[in-house]
């Protein structure tokens, strides 16, 4: 079978899987599958290991990340999801990933050696002004499991967005309460981001991801 472009520009499908067109053919990044047609090869995204890969398998939209684009990545952590972004943007576009841990941020690097079009940025992303020389994005992307990963987000997308730029924030409900049903934490969530910007997109991850939803938001 084939592997066929998906609805989203960067993105490829063969039957239920998706894949990203490597920009780095012969290197895995997680262990994940390749596949060669023709001259070009591809990578398995695997959604249990990217709430990005599971929230495009749940069908979510105008997520805005093509090739050309710049992206905030905000808790890069090894790079899985960012790899495949890198490949998605392609070298025509750029990815900034940032991350507070040392441990990670080194894997990190090493992978940014091998693709160009990412570059590493150990900070905390509550505190802005540490990576503030990081010009306007077109796309913010959080991935942090805090309890304020929603003023996180929003103090990201007001610095960093572009004017009609795309947010795409993964939330943990776990991580914001623990006593509350996720359900619940998701509405009030949609509630906070639609005081300041307008939600055009949910999907919440389950089965890849138990108590998890993804937020994409237009400025």
């Amino acid at each position: 079978m084939a592997i066929k472009h998906h609805r989203l520009q960067g993105v490829f499908k063969q039957g239920n899987s998706i894949y990203t067109l490597s920009l780095n053919p012969g290197k895995q990044v997680y262990g994940e599958k390749l596949i060669k047609q023709g001259n070009k090869e591809f990578r398995e995204w695997n959604p249990k290991k990217s709430k990005l890969g599971a929230g495009i398998l749940k069908g979510i939209s105008q997520i805005g990340i093509m090739p050309g684009k710049t992206v905030l990545y905000l808790g890069c952590s090894y790079g899985t999801t960012c790899s495949h972004v890198s490949d998605m943007v392609t070298n025509t576009g750029f990815v900034f990933g940032v991350d507070p841990a040392p441990r990670v941020m080194r894997d990190f690097y090493f992978l940014c050696q091998e693709r160009k079009n990412m570059a590493p940025i150990m900070a905390d992303a509550n505190h802005p002004e540490e990576y503030s020389e990081v010009p306007k994005v077109d796309v913010v992307f959080q991935d942090i499991a805090q309890r304020q990963q929603v003023e996180i987000f929003l103090k990201n997308c007001r610095q960093f967005l572009k004017p009609k730029g795309t947010g795409i924030l993964s939330v943990k409900a776990r991580s914001i309460d623990v006593t509350k049903k996720p359900r619940h934490i998701f509405d009030n969530v949609r509630h906070q981001l639609s005081k300041e910007v307008k939600v055009v997109d949910y999907k919440e991850l389950a089965p890849f991801e138990m108590d998890h939803c993804l937020f994409v938001i237009k400025l």
